[in-house]
This record gives structure tokens, C-alpha cells and sequence, in this order.
């Protein structure tokens, strides 16, 4: 699992992005009959469904609207990237907006978050949890606050290997058998391209019934 690339995760307010525009691109192309695809090194960065909502309920067991005590919600998720020894470093913020029912007393409300590694082929590479702390005045239904986890994934498990590289890229000429065919739907070059394809998912490490209960309200 490490051998891929590790995860920090930190609780912060106000941090500042540094921008990555950095693409690999693949093409071929020759007489118009040609393939031209861009693509980032950095991981996609997405919230899996249902988990970028929390409730909180008094008594933890009640699902009834009058017993919501608070919600949370994860937004604004953002990523920037660049190359760090040799490895793709991914910087994720995301905004956590909550909301409390009882505006009574000041209190701070700590949640869990997750953020996970995945592979293209549907591996998952890490995963570490974090923590926001919510901090609520006396009187104040809402606050926010922010999170941040940041990964790295070495350079050379996002690197195509040369033969794949070569069936993608390779020149074809009009009237060739395969002028017209797509190189990914061979499966063995979407295999390739799958292992070197990375996301990063942020969401609210939900128990199985606060998950439960978000996908079928």
C-alpha cells in the first residue's frame, strides 16, 4: 500500500493553493487519421456518493427531522499538484459547512473524514483519516472550517510502460486495418492506461447507518 504514495492529513483554515498545470500528452497523428489525448498526472480529486453529508442526531439512535441535532456538508473541494523527488504530490483542500440546531452555548463538534487512494483498476492504494473541528459561539447556528489532505504518488507508477506507450501512440496511415480503431478498446491497453489512472476521495467516514441513512432519505 505505501508503495505507491502516502497521505497527510491536516485541519486548517485558510490555506493558500499553488497552481499545476502540468500534462502528459499522447498523440498520433499523421495524413488526418490520427489519436490525440490529454491527460494530467495528477489524480482526479471527487467526494464518493453519499458521503459528503453528515447528521448528527439526539438520541444517536432516532432518525426523526426533530431530532436532527446538527449537519455537515463538504464542499469546495479543490486540488493543485507538482513534482516532489521524483513523485506526484496532490494538494486537496475542502470547506466543511455545518449547521446546529440549538444555537445554546459555545461547543465544537468534531467529525471524521476520510481520504482515500484509488486505482483505476478499482485498488485501493491508501487510506488515512482525518478530523475537522467545528467550533460553534454562543448563539451561532453555523460556522465552516477547513480541511486538507495531501498524497504523493511516485512518477513512475503514473509512467505507461513503453510497449503500451507505443501501441497508443503508434503512427497509422489511411487504409491501415486499424486506422480507425480506438488503441483503448483493446482491454490489454485499457489495463495499462487503468494502472497508471489515480483518484483521490474525500468524503465523512460515515457509520454504516449514517451512511444508510444518507443514500435512502
Amino acid at each position: 500500500m505505501r508503495k505507491y504514495g502516502n497521505i497527510i492529513l491536516v485541519a486548517a483554515i485558510g490555506l493558500a493553493l499553488a497552481s499545476c498545470g502540468r500534462r502528459d500528452v499522447i498523440s498520433a497523428s499523421e495524413s488526418g487519421i490520427g489519436l490525440l489525448v490529454n491527460r494530467t498526472a495528477c489524480p482526479a480529486v471527487a467526494t464518493p456518493v453519499h458521503t459528503n453529508e453528515i447528521t448528527l442526531f439526539s438520541p444517536r439512535s432516532s432518525r426523526e427531522a426533530s431530532a436532527i441535532d446538527a449537519t455537515a456538508v463538504i464542499t469546495n473541494i479543490r486540488n493543485s499538484c507538482s513534482d516532489v523527488a521524483g513523485a506526484v504530490q496532490t494538494v486537496a483542500t475542502f470547506e466543511v459547512q455545518a449547521r446546529r440546531t440549538n444555537p445554546s452555548g459555545a461547543r465544537q463538534i468534531v467529525l471524521p473524514y476520510f481520504a482515500t487512494v484509488l486505482r483505476g483498476n478499482g485498488q485501493i492504494v491508501s487510506k488515512e483519516i482525518g478530523r475537522v473541528g467545528l467550533n460553534f459561539a454562543d448563539g451561532q447556528l453555523r460556522t465552516s472550517t477547513t480541511g486538507q489532505a495531501t498524497t504523493q504518488i511516485s512518477r513512475a507508477a503514473l509512467t505507461l510502460a513503453p510497449d503500451m506507450e507505443e501501441r497508443i501512440t503508434r503512427r497509422r496511415r489511411p487504409g491501415d486495418v486499424d486506422a480507425a480503431l480506438d488503441p483503448l478498446a483493446d482491454p490489454a491497453v485499457r489495463a495499462a492506461v487503468d494502472a497508471i489512472t489515480f483518484e483521490l476521495l474525500i468524503g465523512f467516514q460515515l457509520e454504516p447507518d449514517q451512511l444508510e441513512y444518507n443514500a435512502t432519505r
